[in-house]
């Protein structure tokens, strides 16, 4: 379990939000966009104190008389920056003014790249609390991205600072003191600067309980997965997310975001013992325990014979597809019988995992047929699909 910011009474962090831009570009006033179930900047403090993080301190600068009483009515700081039209710089130096004597740390979150979720946040502070690194970034796919830890040590190197070349000039400084941590989570890079991009992240924040495609590429490459096993893991993404589709045209309460995301990493950690425990301990571990519950029953499920949810999706779906090629029950299922032949109790297992997958695509079947075809026999041919068939 990743620490939070108040376990530990010797560690005090606080958070600095900056948002003293004008938001030119926007052409509204970014801080106080609606986002979530407030605004942009109480977006960006409950995801704080999600993890911990009591002493927000907001630096503002543009429009004053709107600014302040906004961050009074979410209980957080505001630290005004009179100078916020000198850069932002001036606001990174307001901000770590501000803080207490007894901060040992903090967060550096400009506000407008709000969609950071909160497990990364517990990772960047988790690496900070076991390395005791001077500055730890958030890093998705290699790229870093934001919040920053910054630790004491900067601060009166950054309070001295003349703001030539920015924080970042002061970071590049310390690299050697720095530390990278791997995160699952695209927000850490997203910022908005123009409308287009703030309605691209209100329509991301809605399906950001799961991971998105390249989120989900990119834990393939921390648990370095190789081609066959992604190529494998798209085909059954593609065909349950269609399956999903028609099955909730037809009434059925499926999420079919959830379905996607838990079908894109089902085999995440193929190769290990117990491959779906251990790929459902993982993403527990990201904060996707929805995908989690789903993944750890792909291999084996407990159908009532009646309910198909997200999970008997992505199980029927797997079992359709070997490799990236549609297949049959009967094809799928054969060479495990055979090899279980002589293993009673395995055999035993293998069938109730058939009879399963069967019980399920008698459901399908009867509510919405299978993707790729309009009639029941077809879906029991067992012929091969073209990529762009798989997905359509």
């Amino acid at each position: 379990m990743s620490p939070r910011a108040d376990a530990d009474p010797r560690r005090e962090i606080v958070a600095v939000v900056l948002a003293a831009g004008r938001s030119s570009r926007m052409g509204a006033f970014k801080p106080l966009l609606p986002f979530g179930e407030g605004t942009v900047v109480g977006h960006v403090a409950t995801r704080l104190r999600e993890v911990g993080i009591r002493q927000i301190h907001v630096v503002y600068g543009c429009r004053p008389e709107i600014m302040a009483p906004a961050l009074e009515r979410i209980g957080v700081v505001g630290v005004a920056n009179p100078d916020f039209d000198k850069g932002m710089y001036t606001s990174v130096r307001a901000g770590v003014a501000s803080l207490p004597a007894s901060a040992t740390g903090c967060l550096l979150w400009p506000v407008d790249v709000p969609m950071v979720r909160a497990e990364t946040l517990k990772r960047v502070l988790e690496a900070e609390a076991e390395s005791g690194a001077a500055v730890v970034h958030p890093t998705f796919r290699g790229e870093r991205g934001h919040p920053p830890y910054i630790g004491r040590s900067l601060f009166d190197e950054i309070l001295r600072g003349d703001g030539e070349g920015g924080l970042r000039a002061v970071l590049a400084r310390h690299e050697s003191e720095a530390r990278k941590v791997a995160v699952f989570d695209k927000g850490c890079l997203r910022d908005m600067d123009h409308p287009e991009d703030y309605r691209r992240l209100l329509e991301a924040l809605g399906r950001q309980r799961v991971p998105d495609d390249e989120e989900c590429e990119a834990m393939f490459d921390a648990m370095g997965v190789g081609e066959p096993i992604r190529s494998h893991c798209r085909a059954v993404a593609a065909f349950a997310t269609r399956l999903a589709e028609r099955l909730k045209a037809a009434g059925a309460p499926l999420d079919v975001d959830l379905v996607r995301a838990a079908a894109l990493v089902h085999d995440v950690a193929k190769g290990k013992p117990r491959h779906a425990d251990a790929g459902a301990e993982l993403l527990r571990e990201c904060g996707f325990p929805n995908v989690a519950a789903v993944v750890a029953c792909h291999m084996a499920i407990s159908f009532d014979g009646e309910h198909v949810d997200e999970g008997a999706v992505v199980y029927l779906a797997d079992k359709l597809v070997r490799g990236t090629t549609r297949v049959s029950l009967e094809e799928r299922f054969a060479p495990g019988f055979a090899h279980f032949a002589g293993d009673p109790a395995a055999l035993a297992g293998a069938r109730q995992r058939y009879a399963a997958a069967q019980a399920i695509l008698r459901i399908v079947e009867t509510h919405g047929g299978m993707p790729g075809c309009e009639t029941a026999p077809a879906t029991m041919s067992g012929r091969a699909l073209a990529p762009m068939e798989l997905g359509r």
